[in-house]
């Protein structure tokens, strides 16, 4: 497929050979998002299950007892039954910036979590759920070749992977309403990273010349740590409150990297190659971010919760370099969210869908990449529904849960940005995505003491 002519384009997140996306690549990830070239890529911190999917990414105060909630793992606690939980997530997203688009999506799973009551002061949990994703194919055409207004440079930049964490939570209350809990985590997985550039002059057409390949591929592993803090009370017999927050610590994560120089030919066969660097030990500084949140409850049907976040991307390093190997230099994000669900009659007999957990929410994020100054931002509206099994009984319960997002990620404006001597155009770029959620949840009483009589 034929490649539109961005010229004038310039800078990593100017997009874009937005056709050009490998559906190798594609699998890997949720599709192809030119955001995912920032810091360690499109990043999951601390995002929750499927029931926070459908609130709007909220759950740091919002107590439950059907799903595993590591959102905040002080709410642990709040789990009576031994509780197995795998959510399945898939996406599909339109990118565009002023002068083309492109229609992309995958699916894959989303995460794995088992909660124990261990007594009645302790819970437990452990899991498995993605950190971060990497996966974007970008091309920039430049018109501006210095000494030859014929020449063009092509640059085009390709990244694939992720990171994964496995964890271990714990959660005790430690007085009427006030519990605590701490969770680590181990970090690991691969990024794969290419920048590549070919040139063109009056005499050699673009599509006969070799391309130069920057090529980079960093393996991370370590420990991150995280603590939250929850307390409920009342405020009438009907109504509760409760307070919550999380404080994600900032990680050094420890990383192999190798470094290639590669040339192809026209034909994309290598012709030559040079290593750099061979597992080249170094560390991604990973910024803390804190969540707090405030709900409020009726302890049986519904519940209503607001919640705020922040992370200091400002600070984030990879291998000692500010913004790492992008060069693309991060700010400090903002998130705020509001949601909520309810459950008209949990013990109806009459009409299941009395039953069904309903959820909405909403979402307003700050994106990291401030292109010109300007803040580019993630809005999204959110909602979702628990089905139980009607072969649920006091010993054990089956929920099947979905969750929807609809969002927009950036916008498409034309930025005129100059470094004091040479102007060049930026062209943002707007994702507009659906995600999908498919969770299962296995309520199980573990550990019944059988009587004879």
């Amino acid at each position: 497929m034929s490649q539109p002519n961005f010229a004038g384009l310039a800078g990593g997140l100017s997009l874009l050979g937005l056709l050009a996306a490998s559906p190798a690549v594609l699998g890997q990830g949720l599709g192809n998002s030119p955001y995912s070239r920032l810091g360690l890529g499109d990043a999951s911190l601390n995002a929750g299950g499927v029931r926070q999917m459908g609130m709007g990414g909220i759950g740091v105060a919002a107590p439950n007892s059907v799903n595993v909630n590591e959102l905040n793992p002080a709410l642990l606690y709040y789990t009576n039954r031994t509780t197995f939980e795998a959510g399945f997530t898939g996406q599909f997203k339109t990118l565009r910036n002023s002068v083309s688009s492109q229609r992309t999506g995958s699916g894959n799973l989303g995460y794995l979590a088992l909660a124990v009551p261990i007594n009645r002061r302790w819970a437990g949990a452990i899991g498995l759920k993605p950190y971060s994703t990497v996966d974007y194919e970008t091309r920039t055409l430049d018109n501006t070749v210095q000494g030859d207004p014929t020449s063009q440079i092509e640059k085009r930049y390709v990244g694939s992977g992720g990171l994964a964490e496995a964890y271990m939570s714990h959660a005790v209350r430690l007085a009427k309403g006030l519990t605590v809990g701490a969770s680590v985590g181990y970090v690991f997985g691969n990024i794969q990273q290419e920048a590549s550039t070919r040139i063109s002059t009056s005499t050699l057409p673009l599509a006969l010349s070799n391309r130069d390949i920057y090529q980079e591929q960093v393996h991370y592993s370590d420990f991150a740590f995280r603590m939250g803090l929850h307390y409920r009370g009342e405020i009438t017999d009907k109504l509760n409150y409760n307070i919550g927050g999380t404080h994600s610590f900032r990680s050094n994560l420890n990383g192999e990297r190798n470094v290639a120089l590669v040339r192809q030919d026209p034909n994309e066969i290598q012709i030559g190659s040079t290593m750099q660097e061979v597992e080249a030990p170094g560390r991604a500084q990973v910024p803390s971010l804190t969540q707090i949140g405030f709900s409020l409850d009726n302890n049986r049907s519904w519940s209503l919760s607001l919640e705020g976040a922040r992370q200091e991307w400002s600070q984030f390093r990879a291998f000692g370099e500010q913004g790492g190997s992008s060069g693309i230099l991060l700010s400090d994000t903002y998130r705020f969210g509001a949601g909520g669900e309810i459950t008209p009659d949990a013990t109806s007999v009459e009409n299941y869908f009395k039953r069904v957990t309903y959820r909405a929410g909403l979402n307003v994020a700050q994106l990291p990449y401030r292109p010109g100054g300007n803040a580019l931002y993630d809005r999204s509206v959110s909602w979702g529904f628990g089905f139980p099994l009607p072969t649920a009984t006091a010993l054990d319960a089956t929920t099947i849960s979905l969750g929807f997002t609809y969002g927009q990620r950036g916008n498409t404006d034309v930025l005129r940005l100059t470094d004091g001597t040479t102007e060049r155009l930026e062209r943002n770029v707007k994702e507009d995505y659906v995600r999908m959620q498919l969770g299962v949840t296995l309520n199980n009483r573990w550990f019944i003491k059988r009587r004879i009589e």
